[in-house]
């Protein structure tokens, strides 16, 4: 009588590691983190500078103040072009991650799922075909019998 061995909680964790969704994660935040340098850079070296030529070289001095003197530490102050530039960051992340990701990913996989279909497709024509072949053989030989022995 042969005892299994327990698996440990080291077994455990290296099958966790092991299953593809982990790996993809991994890779997804990985690449994520460099996505978002490449973002922020956009919103730093360009959108910047473009609303700089309206105002301010920064979206995070644009501000308003609640109370009535803002110097320094003293007052309330919104700092809402600091909100702007991190609405602008996921913006563009979002249309990026969508167009360069997320909309060539779905056509591909549905031009998988039509060959899927497809398929399927003709593998029951050729059923049916089939079919049909077994039924005209089956009258060949039932015409070939003739009229004097039994029919099932």
């Amino acid at each position: 009588m042969s005892e299994k061995k327990k698996p440990t909680v080291l077994d455990g964790f290296k099958a966790f590691l092991m299953r593809g969704n982990v790996v993809d994660l991994a890779v997804a935040v990985v690449i994520g983190a460099a996505f978002t340098n490449i973002v922020n850079s956009v919103v730093k070296g360009i959108i910047n500078p473009v609303v700089g030529a309206f105002g301010t070289q920064s979206l995070d001095s644009y501000s308003s103040c609640l109370s009535q003197e803002c110097k320094g530490t003293d007052g309330i102050r919104i700092l809402w072009g600091s909100v702007l530039g991190a609405t602008l960051s996921f913006l563009i992340t979002a249309a990026v991650v969508y167009f360069l990701m997320v909309l060539p990913m779905s056509k591909y996989l549905a031009r998988q799922d039509a060959r899927q279909k497809a398929k399927e497709g003709a593998q029951e024509v050729i059923e049916v075909s089939e079919l049909e072949v077994l039924k005209e053989i089956r009258d060949a030989l039932v015409a070939q019998r003739g009229t004097g022995h039994n029919e099932r």
